[in-house]
């Protein structure tokens, strides 16, 4: 049997995941073997981190009696902006000092095994095509909807990347005139539709209503707006609190705006959305459901399925192998 290895790069924590070299008939749970984590700490510099992968790849294959001849490719996935055909890592913001790290070259040269690189958003898409939510479609875009907002694309069978890997880029559509900065932008996808932006949507809307005098089961004073998170406000909406399942009305709108936008261009066979849609989409398809009506074109909208991430918290293991077998 061969097997792959799949790197995760996060600016908090990174993971070597050990994977069959195919995907397994039956429980996706086999397909993952092993796995190891550690934090990341920036701070030491990003030869300390590679070094640290190199120990623990060692340690996974040492583990399962395995050797880097066993290996049939390995798969990365990290935080743009970067290289997938040159294999080159160009400073992220979550690993500022990853300035032109040749990644790619690094670890053929140590395992001597095709190495594929791809930004997170496009693993993701990946990941979900293969073993989630997207499985048997042809045309499928995978949307984060965490820290940030992304897309991965894959487009008649294939990742689509564009002409410098800046395909998929749709947090940076601006949505309206104003509201919450995401991506750079005021009223932007990314700022209506993101843990932040929905964080920041409701402390604007509290203080308007503070300011007033109006008081708030939210947030009592102007000194706790800054405690307010997605996750906060989604609690409360869940609890039945009238402010937070406006506030997530109001996402829920703008996230079918935007979905919208996609539909209308990419014509997909379904879009998989991750993290709050997977967690809240109760608190977001009613609103998000009414602009799609008004928004996309009934012929495209009816031949796409809006879906929530099938993967979970697991998602970014599945993406790093799903990189590793992309190129296959």
């Amino acid at each position: 049997m061969k097997y792959s290895l799949g790197l995760d790069i996060g600016g908090t924590k990174c993971a070597v995941v050990l994977g069959q070299g195919n995907i397994p008939e039956g429980s996706l749970d086999a397909f993952i073997i092993d796995k190891l984590s550690f934090p990341t700490d920036q701070e030491r510099g990003w030869q300390s981190v590679i070094n640290e992968f190199f120990t623990d790849c060692d340690a996974v294959l040492l583990r399962n009696e395995l050797s880097a001849s066993d290996l049939t490719a390995i798969g990365i996935s990290c935080g743009g902006p970067l290289s997938s055909k040159e294999g080159i890592i160009y400073t992220p913001p979550n690993l500022p000092d990853w300035d032109g790290v040749p990644i790619v070259k690094l670890f053929n040269a140590r395992y001597g095994v095709p190495v594929y690189l791809q930004n997170d958003a496009n693993a993701c898409a990946l990941a979900e095509w293969r073993f989630g939510a997207g499985k048997g479609y042809n045309n499928m875009i995978f949307l984060t909807f965490g820290t940030g907002m992304g897309a991965g694309l894959i487009l008649d069978g294939k990742l689509y990347t564009g002409t410098n890997d800046m395909a998929g880029e749709v947090g940076h559509i601006r949505l309206a005139e104003t509201g919450p900065v995401g991506y750079g932008k005021a009223g932007s996808f990314e700022g209506f539709c993101s843990g932040g932006g929905i964080a920041r949507l409701a402390q604007s809307i509290i203080a308007e209503k503070l300011r007033k005098n109006e008081p708030q089961a939210l947030c009592k004073n102007k000194d706790d707006l800054k405690n307010i998170t997605a996750k906060s406000i989604a609690m409360a909406a869940k609890d039945g609190d009238k402010l937070a399942t406006e506030i997530y009305s109001i996402c829920g709108e703008y996230l079918g705006r935007g979905l919208a936008v996609l539909i209308d261009i990419l014509n997909p066979q379904a879009i998989v959305i991750g993290s709050i849609f997977e967690r809240s989409s109760e608190l977001l398809v009613e609103s998000m459901e009414k602009a799609l009506q008004v928004e996309a074109l009934g012929m495209a909208l009816d031949c796409c399925k809006i879906l929530p991430s099938k993967l979970g918290n697991a998602i970014g293991d599945y993406a790093a192998l799903g990189v590793a077998l992309s190129n296959r």
